[in-house]
């Protein structure tokens, strides 16, 4: 009588995933994209809705319009064109050395335990401190030019992705591996065809958090020292009560993050296209 078990690790042998025929069912239809994006534009247009309510109704909030004008102003003479290249240089660049460092880390920190017992103590320690309360510290320790600012986002989007990653190798089911070793796999097969595809939707998940992570420090790490961004150009605004300039800088991180956000979500419905979805 056929072992269940070793069929189920062959098969995972035979099939990769990503290719798996019973994929497509999962697939959302066209029509459900379409309601989506029409309950989120109902949503954007609610928010807008209650924010001119709040302003009309004597809060201390700048109307819609008077944003809309900013924005205009700040296109015109080209402000907000030269602080949106600078914060996404920044958030790219530190989220980008936090991810590639972060996966690897976890990957160690998952499977090997000694790994783990070395720098899990590490990575708990960092991550119950704030990334802005090391800003004093990257000031004293790396000066005020570009890499403090790199430094605080790096921080952030490593000790997110870091711990998913984690999560990931130690969740794979322990059925698969055994049974992969009974067949004769060694370590870097299993890794690669059993550990790597299990933990793909632990680390997707754990860069959009890593993401949003970067994007809520950038404003923090731009007091140091900066003369151009986002979050440099609100702090400015801060001083002369400008609050359409404040709001301008605001809803143009919330936007970049969520268009970011929505690229890594694209990236995990494609290459996690086996995971089957609700």
């Amino acid at each position: 009588m056929p072992d269940p078990v070793l069929e189920q690790a062959a098969s995972l042998e035979e099939v990769p995933p990503a290719s798996a025929p019973d994929a497509a069912p999962s697939r959302r239809r066209p029509t459900g994209r379409a309601r989506s994006l029409g309950l989120n534009v109902l949503s954007a247009v609610i928010g807008i809705g209650i924010w001119w309510a709040f302003a009309a109704s004597g809060f201390q909030l700048p109307t819609p319009p008077q944003v809309l004008f900013r924005a205009g102003d700040l296109i015109a003479d080209g402000t907000l064109q030269e602080d949106v290249v600078a914060s996404l240089r920044r958030v790219f660049i530190g989220f980008a050395i936090g991810v590639v460092l972060a996966v690897p880390v976890g990957f160690l920190m998952g499977w090997y335990p000694v790994a783990r017992g070395l720098i899990e103590p590490w990575v708990q320690f960092f991550r119950t401190i704030p990334p802005l309360a090391l800003i004093p510290l990257t000031i004293v320790l790396m000066g005020i030019d570009e890499t403090p600012k790199i430094f605080v986002i790096f921080l952030a989007s490593f000790l997110a992705c870091v711990i998913a990653t984690f999560q990931g190798v130690v969740s794979v089911d322990r059925t698969l591996i055994n049974a992969a070793r009974v067949l004769g796999a060694g370590d870097f097969t299993i890794f690669r065809r059993v550990v790597v595809p299990a933990s793909t939707p632990f680390i997707l998940v754990g860069m959009r958090v890593g993401l949003g992570s970067s994007w809520a420090t950038l404003v923090a790490a731009e007091i140091i020292g900066a003369q151009e961004g986002l979050g440099h150009r609100m702090q400015n605004a801060q001083l002369y009560f400008d609050l359409p300039t404040i709001f301008v800088g605001v809803i143009s991180i919330g936007v970049l993050g969520l268009l970011m956000d929505r690229a890594l979500l694209v990236a995990e419905q494609r290459l996690t296209i086996w995971q089957e979805r609700r």
